[in-house]
């Protein structure tokens, strides 16, 4: 007895376990040795890559929770060694992008929401119950801590560490810790980066750029022209300042101790 529904015109790769109970729609495409769980539902528009697993209760591809989707065709995409785990939800693109983009190596815990027109670069990780609203995007190697929620365009750069259960309102630059509440600049994610091969040289440099950015007390304004007129000019400075000025929302502040 067959207790799986895959539609007929679903496209599985080699070696992919679907557990019983689990759905497949069609205009789904699954890659190479993926394991689907018991119960979980991979809806029309799902393109799935290699080496995925897909906890039981998972919902891959639903349509959008907003109001101005017209039933346009759009995707969701997931890339290779992906692990959805209990009860994720993932929700395809709307036309603003046509999609919903979760790259490579990216790991996402129980409860997790993803709304429409997201983009998960490499190597993200979401812990339990984090929710984000549509079209935020977060750079490679971030990771954002259990039930942290995030406001929609939100921006949130690479190699970034968000605290459980933040609420983020404004765009997140790179490299660096957040915490607390109102959501504040806790430091350079010196540790995060010592794992990826940054050198203490490059984490010193970033520190310093930081520094003045959110600890000295200047405004962005300020603190921009400075560092420009103090900092040794690198990718990474210009990778900073690009980011802050190109932040639509504004980014964080820097924490001032209540009196």
């Amino acid at each position: 007895m067959n207790l799986t529904s895959v539609h007929p015109d679903a496209k599985l790769g080699a070696n992919c376990v679907i557990e019983d109970f689990a759905r497949i729609e069609d205009d789904v495409e699954i890659g190479d040795n993926c394991w689907i769980g018991s119960g979980a539902v991979i809806m029309s528009g799902s393109r799935i890559g290699n080496n995925c697993k897909v906890f039981p209760g998972a919902v891959l591809g639903a349509i959008p929770q907003d109001l101005k989707f017209d039933g346009e065709k759009s995707l969701l995409k997931v890339g290779n060694n992906v692990t959805i785990r209990e009860y994720a939800t993932l929700n395809r693109g709307t036309k603003a992008n046509n999609m919903t983009v979760v790259s490579d190596n990216c790991l996402l815990m129980a409860y997790v929401h993803v709304a429409h027109d997201c983009i998960l670069h490499e190597n993200v990780i979401l812990a339990n119950n984090v929710n984000l609203a549509g079209h935020i995007e977060i750079g490679k190697y971030s990771i954002l801590g259990g039930a942290a929620a995030v406001h929609q365009f939100v921006n949130i750069g690479p190699h970034c560490m968000i605290g459980g259960g933040s609420l983020v309102r404004k765009d997140i630059p790179p490299y660096i810790k957040v915490a607390r509440e109102p959501l504040s600049y806790v430091g350079v994610n010196s540790v995060g980066l010592r794992r990826r091969g940054y050198s203490n040289k490059d984490i010193h440099h970033i520190q310093d750029i930081y520094r003045l950015m959110f600890v000295r007390g200047y405004n962005t304004t300020q603190a921009i022209e400075i560092i420009e007129a103090t900092i040794t000019a690198t990718a990474y400075r210009e990778k900073i300042l690009e980011f802050i000025r190109g932040a639509d929302r504004g980014v964080i502040k820097g924490f001032r101790q209540s009196i």
